[in-house]
């Protein structure tokens, strides 16, 4: 009678490349964790950050000079250890996955997406690989807007966690792409005009919903058309 509703049961070398997907982005989450620990100390020791990035080079080169108490000191030395730890890891799983995507026609489309950083751009691919999936799930579904029918969003407004049937991995790796956007890029120019007039979290779920628009149909087409050169810039 076509009442039941239809399901896609994912082949094993999907399932496994979910299972990678998935363990890298809890790896990430512990990562975030003890970065924040770090912070915390030097809260206590009054010490000022004033690079955005305190792992970065800069921020690097400001640890290493720090002169702290001994008990400070030791914590911040054995959470940088068990980022380096972390980092190498997470590396290594980025690897495979990028392994694992090689030579996929969807994956390769889009790479031209102007991603914040390989590696959330990596947890959507790896995530969503499944065409099949994508066109019952238009992008607006995938970040968790219950009443989405299109792949086009008109509200931005965050969604309450009751209201989140989408995959939970799609939400913060789209939302984590967000995070480091290419600056002369239409996303990250579309994320601050709309953080300015309503705040940051809904400019980071809105640019998070148009960057998951633009994979729905790089996966779904093999391109993404209003990234690829015209005819004649190709010429």
């Amino acid at each position: 009678m076509g009442r039941l509703p239809a399901a896609w049961l994912a082949p094993p070398q999907v399932r496994e490349l979910r299972e990678l997907v998935r363990y890298r982005a809890k790896l990430v989450a512990l990562r975030s964790g003890l970065k924040a620990q770090v912070h915390a100390v030097l809260a206590k020791e009054g010490v000022r950050v004033p690079m955005s990035d305190l792992f970065g080079v800069g921020g690097t080169r400001l640890l290493d000079q720090l002169q702290l108490g001994r008990a400070y000191g030791l914590r911040v030395a054995s959470l940088r250890s068990l980022i380096g730890a972390y980092d190498q890891e997470i590396t290594t799983l980025q690897r495979e996955v990028a392994a694992a995507l090689a030579g996929d026609v969807g994956s390769l489309a889009i790479q031209a997406i102007p991603w914040g950083g390989a590696g959330a751009g990596g947890g959507v691919r790896g995530r969503d690989r499944q065409r099949a999936s994508l066109r019952r799930r238009p992008p607006a579904v995938l970040l968790g807007r219950a009443d989405a029918s299109s792949p086009r969003v008109r509200h931005h407004r965050a969604p309450r966690p009751h209201h989140q049937p989408g995959s939970r991995l799609v939400r913060w790796a789209a939302v984590e792409a967000t995070q480091r956007l290419p600056r002369a890029s239409k996303q990250a120019a579309d994320f601050h005009r709309i953080a300015d007039r309503r705040g940051t979290g809904i400019g980071r779920v809105a640019a998070a919903r148009r960057l998951l628009t633009l994979v729905f149909y790089g996966l779904r087409d093999g391109q993404v058309r209003c990234l690829a050169p015209t005819t004649a810039e190709a010429g």
